[in-house]
């Protein structure tokens, strides 16, 4: 399980984005300002998102009458990034096979210049071993995810401080 330190509450750090479809806009612009290729696949109503299984069989829509959208973004270059946007404002990241959960749907953008900056690094520790993928965010905001020693891609390689 990941570490974040969160924001004081009331506080916002990051942008708002309302929709999953504002997420996809913001990581477009994020691919933009990187070179980077971007494919996006949808997902539209709770009978097709994947956290939708208190829908009813054949349910389209939640039971406010909403259609639910889910999107799935894979960025080209290196490192190889994925990003599930979920419809409960929050996103699953993937950066070289190393899963960060529940990252805030605002939050992404910022993770993304972080990765692709080169902000992101590898801390490795002796005792108890471990290697962890860290994201510093903005205003003291930090991810870490523990890597498997045999997931270390060449990327995370170069990252180590």
């Amino acid at each position: 399980m990941g570490h974040r330190d969160t924001p004081p509450p009331g506080r916002r750090r990051h942008p708002h984005l309302p929709t999953t479809e504002a997420a996809v806009t913001a990581i477009r612009d994020v691919a933009g300002e990187y070179g980077l290729e971007l494919t996006v696949t949808d997902d539209i109503g709770a009978d097709r998102t994947s956290r939708r299984t208190a829908a009813g069989a054949f349910t389209v829509l939640d039971p406010d009458g909403s259609l639910p959208h889910e999107a799935f973004v894979e960025l080209g270059g290196t490192p190889a990034v994925t990003v599930l946007l979920y419809p409960e404002d929050d996103a699953r990241i993937t950066v070289d096979a190393v899963d960060f959960a529940d990252v805030p749907r605002d939050a992404v953008p910022a993770f993304l210049r972080a990765v692709y900056g080169d902000l992101a690094y590898v801390r490795s520790r002796f005792f108890p071993p471990g290697q962890w993928l860290i994201v510093p965010l903005p205003g003291d905001e930090t991810y870490k995810e523990l890597i498997g020693h045999a997931a270390l891609s060449p990327w995370m390689a170069r990252r180590f401080r």
